[in-house]
């Protein structure tokens, strides 16, 4: 167990539980960065290994100007966890004030992605043999935004990813995959401006965490979401929350971002497909970065066959859920299936998309009821 040491200097607030917890290991990723490297998983503190899939394409390279939100989370830190990427951060770029970063990718991404909209950058990336949405990539494996990540050469011991590191052939990578030990039970967003943002504690408590500055009304088309399913967590960074409203191979979602973030993006200022979140203190720090919306908690974790597992009981508790509340209605239901037919996929986003949400008036991440 240890204490982050890289938690915001303003976490000395009503989040300063979450930003400064306890955590307690799960499980430790590594990956051998060369063509034919293992990737592997050890649940016993490095004592053992199993081997999850192969590395196709190593990687030399760091981009100095990644995504904007990865500024707000630590240098040798998962800066986004996905079911189709995980993006390491290793400095602060000079030129943008965005983190330089180097990518994890699932197999997939071997194929020329020209009409992915989201972060990609190829010549950057250690690309895997392991598909979308399993292991690694949304399945079991996955790691949390603000995980330490290592590295070990040769003659070497495991040491922390130094600041502006770049990759070279041969060198391991270590994730150490940590959860905070004080679990929440949920996280519900009232869906309406000035809504509450509620944590409640398995243990017990609850906690306004955040104030809805602006509802989500809209579906979106974000190219993760086809690696999802619907009422599971595409991604989470230290700007945003990524919900998938479509079937499995379909596309449709919603995002969760932080104001100032938020106010960066003209899509978000103009259109419906995001929920804005800002802290629950008049006056109080943006939320980017923070625990735990943007930090530590959340994770993609589905597999479309765990149904078809001997332990399915397990694998299903062991999974976050997205439930929303509708008008007129008092009880919890699943996220209703909101996607996009192919045809819809160029060109302007059709009207009803812009109001598909539009009867939610709650919505509640559920955690994971057992390890």
């Amino acid at each position: 167990m240890m204490l982050d040491v890289t938690a915001p200097a303003f976490a000395l607030s009503p989040l300063d539980h979450e930003n400064t917890p306890i955590f307690k290991e799960q499980y430790r990723i590594k990956i051998w960065n060369q063509a034919g490297g293992t990737v592997e998983v050890s649940a016993d503190g490095g004592k053992s290994y199993v081997q999850l899939g192969k590395v196709v394409y190593p990687t030399i390279k760091t981009n100095p100007e990644g995504y904007a939100a990865s500024r707000w989370v630590g240098d040798g830190r998962i800066a986004a966890t996905a079911v189709n990427a995980i993006h390491i951060k290793t400095a602060l770029g000079a030129a943008t004030g965005s983190g330089v970063i180097f990518s994890l990718l699932p197999r997939e991404f071997l194929k020329t992605q020209s009409r992915y909209r989201s972060y990609l950058s190829s010549d950057s990336s250690l690309y895997t043999d392991i598909p979308a949405g399993e292991s690694i990539f949304g399945g079991e494996y996955s790691p949390f935004v603000g995980n330490r990540v290592m590295l070990s050469r040769p003659g070497y011991a495991i040491v922390p990813l130094p600041v502006g590191y770049v990759p070279q052939l041969n060198d391991k990578l270590y994730i150490m995959v940590e959860r905070a030990a004080d679990q929440p039970k949920e996280i519900i967003f009232e869906n309406k401006f000035g809504g509450k943002v509620t944590v409640n504690y398995f243990a017990g408590g609850e906690k306004v965490i955040g104030e809805v500055l602006r509802p989500v009304i809209g579906v979106g088309r974000f190219d993760g979401t086809k690696y999802a399913s619907v009422g599971r967590l595409r991604a989470n960074h230290p700007g945003v929350i990524d919900v998938c409203t479509s079937r499995l191979g379909k596309i449709g979602g919603f995002q969760i971002v932080p104001s100032l973030h938020g106010q960066t993006m003209k899509s978000v200022r103009e259109l419906t497909q995001w929920l804005v979140v800002g802290p629950a203190e008049v006056g109080g720090a943006s939320l980017e970065g923070t625990a735990p919306l943007f930090k530590y908690f959340l994770r993609p974790v589905y597999g479309e066959n765990d149904l078809l597992a001997d332990d399915w009981e397990n694998k299903l508790l062991g999974r976050f859920l997205v439930e929303v509340k509708l008008k007129g209605k008092d009880n919890w239901q699943p996220m209703p299936a909101e996607e996009f037919d192919d045809y819809d996929l160029t060109g302007d986003v059709p009207a009803w998309a812009n109001t598909a949400l539009s009867n939610v008036t709650a919505i509640r991440i559920l955690f994971p009821i057992k390890d």
